[in-house]
């Protein structure tokens, strides 16, 4: 999301700056250089600590280290006037930011993925319950002192309002994919799907973070109910927290019509996201509104169809009932999740048309020139409503 917006802005004449780690989301010790120029986006890269993602104690640590780092980066590049636009990852970096459009008399708006402390309280990390309404209070003045908080979707800007009792501006701008290179491939035509050899199997998916916010019970004890199915496949593409204990899982029952897969580089996420016939979505329920699966994009723009797992009235559940791309069921109800991917195995047209209606509705609402345009007008000041669709 952001290499994509910053290399549009810079294209069209916007100085940008990005501030960043040394490191890679799998690689906590790549090492990569500290400045360079790339498609006329300035990248200053601060060093951090390197203990990586893999636990939550040397995870904090990295991050207590990009704070301080930051800050000091920050306040040699901000000047009056500027914009600094502060993400959730890690999270709470808007108070990094607050403090130097404070002392710098510039403008701060915060690019809300996630919403944090909630997340973590949502999560039980350990200790987060303790500290969080010490976090709020500090998390809710960075959300009052932006001119503007972009949110993914209807429910996290609810929140917003609710948490600063209306006194932020939230604008909402999706999430995207990149429509021109992701585009719908035949399976006949897939080159991964002949790779994995899954040319005669009907495929569902799970594309991206296997992290502590999706629920993967409900799947697993569908795939159980599904295991005797010689021509259906379940394929996992990605890494993240639960990848170890789910594959684990697979073997413990007894599963073999599973596969799983790295992530896989940007120019064949056209053919990662077309090879599943139709992709699975799970969110908890208590994430909603703090979470949104941005993962759905990615599966429109391939013309998949998609099942989500999670709150029946949650952001993806709303956009696939307006859009009719595909099916909601509640976590924990897997026989309902194996019947309607049986129904759809059977039913391979049906299917087909889901996928067709998820590529027309990212055409439609969800391709990044929509959201280009609406960060566009926010930065120029030209956006006066509270929400940009």
């Amino acid at each position: 999301m952001l290499s994509d917006l910053a290399f549009h802005l810079a294209s069209h004449g916007t100085p940008v700056t990005i501030v960043t780690s040394r490191q890679l989301i799998d690689d906590s010790d790549a090492g990569l250089i500290s400045k360079e120029e790339i498609n006329n986006v300035k990248v200053f890269r601060v060093w951090t600590t390197s203990f990586g993602r893999a636990g939550l104690i040397g995870r904090a640590i990295d991050y207590l280290s990009f704070y301080l780092t930051t800050l000091l980066c920050l306040f040699h590049l901000v000047k009056r006037g500027d914009t600094v636009v502060a993400k959730t990852d890690p999270p709470l970096i808007s108070l990094i930011s607050a403090i130097i459009v404070k002392l710098k008399g510039a403008y701060l708006i915060n690019w809300l993925q996630d919403i944090f402390p909630e997340v973590a309280v949502a999560l039980n990390v350990k200790g987060a319950r303790l500290i969080a309404p010490i976090l709020v209070v500090f998390r809710n003045y960075t959300l009052r002192l932006a001119i503007n908080n972009v949110v993914l979707g209807e429910k996290m800007a609810e929140l917003v309002s609710k948490q600063t009792l209306g006194l932020a501006k939230t604008t909402i701008i999706p999430n995207w994919s990149d429509g021109d290179s992701i585009l719908p491939i035949k399976p006949a035509d897939n080159k991964l799907r002949k790779a994995w050899k899954l040319e005669d199997k009907f495929v569902v998916g799970y594309s991206g973070n296997m992290g502590r916010a999706h629920d993967f019970e409900t799947i697993l004890q569908a795939a159980n109910l599904l295991k005797d199915q010689k021509d259906l496949h379940f394929l996992f593409i990605g890494s993240g927290a639960q990848k170890e204990i789910l594959e684990k899982n697979f073997v413990e029952l007894g599963i073999h019509n599973v596969m799983f897969q790295p992530y896989q580089e940007r120019r064949q996420l056209a053919e990662s996201l077309s090879c599943p016939d139709l992709h699975l979505i799970s969110l908890l329920p208590e994430l909603e509104g703090v979470i949104v699966p941005s993962k759905f994009y990615g599966i429109a723009a391939a013309g998949r169809a998609s099942l989500f797992i999670g709150d029946m009235d949650g952001e993806i559940s709303r956009i696939l009932d307006q859009s009719g791309c595909g099916v909601s069921i509640n976590v924990g109800d897997a026989k309902k999740l194996a019947k309607t991917i049986l129904d759809l195995k059977n039913n391979r047209e049906l299917c087909a048309d889901l996928g067709v209606k998820a590529r027309n509705a990212y055409d439609q609402k969800y391709n990044k020139q929509m959201s280009f345009k609406a960060w566009s007008l926010l930065l120029s000041g030209k956006s006066n409503t509270d929400t940009a669709l």
